[in-house]
């Protein structure tokens, strides 16, 4: 019960300081991630509710799925988040050339006169706007 109660301050503390970690972004991207881990923290928390279902005494490994779960999804909510909001190697921002590590990104690629389909990897190297 304790890290149920543990989990309720901590998901309320995040909720209420939100729209302030928004009010200093200069872009979205941290707001991104943090609604991405958000979201991620209550899916989690759902599933591994729903996964007390299966255990032999359901009433005694609740809230130790609902953390699990939440700690999990909070992971999964803040890598998705992250690739979501991906950044090239080179970025020219008014009139200023940003430099940043490449996110690296999967790309299904299908081939449908081989009947064939692979995996390729992509990495911008060069982003900005022409005016």
């Amino acid at each position: 019960m304790k890290k149920l109660n543990k989990l309720i301050a901590v998901i309320t503390l995040v909720a209420l300081l939100s729209p302030a970690a928004s009010a200093f972004a200069a872009d979205d991207t941290i707001r991104e991630v943090f609604t991405d881990a958000f979201y991620g923290a209550g899916i989690g928390a759902l599933i591994g509710g729903a996964l007390t279902v299966f255990t032999k005494h359901p009433s005694d490994h609740i809230s130790d799925n609902l953390v699990y779960g939440a700690a999990a999804g909070v992971l999964a909510g803040t890598a998705y988040g992250l690739a979501k909001s991906a950044r090239a190697f080179a970025e020219v921002e008014n009139g200023r050339v940003k430099m940043a590590f490449p996110t690296i990104v999967p790309e299904l690629i299908v081939s449908p006169s081989a009947g064939r389909s692979a995996v390729a990897w992509k990495a911008d190297l060069l982003r900005g706007t022409f005016n």
